[in-house]
């Protein structure tokens, strides 16, 4: 049981004093105080019930029991430095990578996706002997200082582009520069990254490795055209760089059909470099890169050590472990098809009776844009954030992701339900009285206008 220790105003004013102010709140102009959570659902001070649509941290949902006495019962045992031997690496490395393509085979397990993310920036260069990066437009890979060059969703609020990273456009068929209606988009935005490549060589620059995320998130939930990741390996091969699948948001069944985000490019697609971390503990915190042979030899060829505190700990690995069952279990994946195809087949009724809903597919990994034009698609950034606070009101916790802050993100934990999917958003066009386009959203016991919104669902099967 949850002890509240001070009330709401008084847990506010301290961590206003004693927390830097840029660890940001949810909710910031009127937090959540949260005291416990179970499943998809945290309960406030005063008891209150909350829906959460945004925890895909929290993977197999909050607090599960399985995952609780795995880490009791492996603390009570031992939960010592990674350098003595024991069985829960090994066992947890081999499951994982009866997941992942073969040549896929040695695994880091680190604490953090930032430093799954780091590290593979360490194996790529190694390993190539080139320095320069290649990463999306709109990315973020991590808070670490090295990553933070490599996402210019950051750097560009900071020191700005350094000259060994290269921006590809983001391949973005809804609001990019090669739309829906382009023969072959998947082709159109390879070619763009290879034309970076030898802009690059032109400069004397040499590529080390492609960055990208399998569905870029903080891109605004961005589905690859078809062939696109194929063909960029292709490029970066050629150019004796490597390719690195950042599955740190996107990993471990959250598509529903794959285990993996970069499986939904075909079984002749495989990276080089994975990356993994927020859904492996279910909050706590463990994370691991997983590479080919090859990578792995030549970065212990360096004569440098690497060793990690705390990962791949014997408590880390007792807690994947159980995430682990817990997916098989439970069906999750089952349950991100099942749960995510019938979210979908309530967007998808809008197709008939709305032009700007989008291809659809199944997972618990959904976008929808909110537009103020057809024509233009100009983001509606302050309906959406209208719609995340009404939600709140309605005790729905769901959050916004793009370059806009105008897609509405659904990521909640697995064990989401189809009533819980039926609860959380129904949106529908409606005319007003004045011939004027309108959304109306019924959510729970309210319902509420925009004028002038248009929408566009991302999907992903």
């Amino acid at each position: 049981m949850a002890l509240e220790v001070f009330h709401k105003d008084e847990t506010l004013q301290m961590r206003r004093k004693l927390i830097g102010q840029s660890c940001r709140l949810f909710f910031s102009h009127d937090p959540v105080k949260i005291m416990r959570a179970r499943g998809q659902y945290l309960y406030d001070e005063n008891g209150m019930q909350y829906l959460d649509c945004i925890s895909n941290v929290q993977h197999v949902g909050h607090c599960h029991p399985s995952i609780t006495q795995a880490a009791a019962a492996q603390m009570d045992l031992l939960y010592s430095n990674t350098r003595f031997l024991h069985d829960n690496i090994v066992l947890y490395a081999n499951r994982l990578a009866a997941t992942l393509p073969k040549k896929l085979c040695v695994f880091y397990f680190v604490n953090s996706g930032s430093e799954a993310n780091d590290l593979a920036l360490r194996l790529a260069r190694q390993y190539t002997r080139h320095q320069d990066v290649i990463v999306l437009d709109y990315a973020y890979h991590g808070h670490l200082t090295s990553l933070i060059d490599i996402s210019p969703y950051k750097f560009r609020k900071l020191e700005g582009q350094k000259e060994w990273v290269h921006v590809a456009p983001l391949p973005d068929t809804y609001h990019g520069i090669y739309r829906e209606d382009h023969l072959d988009p998947g082709q159109a935005y390879a070619d763009t990254v290879k034309s970076l490549i030898e802009e690059a060589h032109k400069k004397g620059r040499k590529i080390s490795s492609f960055f990208a995320e399998s569905l870029p998130s903080v891109g605004g939930q961005i589905i690859f055209p078809t062939g696109y990741c194929k063909r960029v390996a292709e490029s970066v091969h050629e150019a004796g760089g490597v390719y690195v699948a950042d599955e740190i948001q996107t990993g471990f069944g959250r598509v529903g059909s794959h285990f993996w985000a970069f499986q939904l490019q075909g079984e002749d697609f495989c990276p080089d470099i994975v990356t993994v971390g927020k859904p492996m503990g279910n909050g706590h915190p463990i994370a691991c890169v997983a590479t080919t042979e090859e990578i792995a030899d030549a970065f212990t060829a360096n004569g440098v050590e690497y060793f990690n505190t705390f990962g791949g700990n014997p408590v880390s690995c007792a807690i994947g472990l159980a995430v682990l069952d817990v997916i098989e279990k439970e069906d999750l994946r089952g349950n991100a098809v099942r749960v995510g195809g019938h979210l979908i087949q309530l967007l998808l009724q809008l197709q008939t009776k709305h032009p700007l809903v989008g291809d659809v597919g199944v997972g618990l990994f959904i976008g929808m844009e909110l537009v103020k034009d057809r024509v233009s698609r100009k983001p509606a950034t302050e309906e959406a954030a209208h719609l995340v606070r009404r939600l709140k009101e309605e005790r729905i916790v769901i959050s916004t992701d793009g370059p806009w802050d105008s897609v509405i993100k659904f990521k909640p934990p697995m064990c989401f339900s189809i009533e819980d999917a039926e609860r959380e958003l129904e949106l529908r066009p409606l005319v007003s009285p004045q011939g004027q386009i309108c959304l109306q959203a019924e959510c729970h016991r309210s319902c509420f206008l925009y004028e002038h919104v248009h929408f566009h669902v991302k999907a992903c099967a």
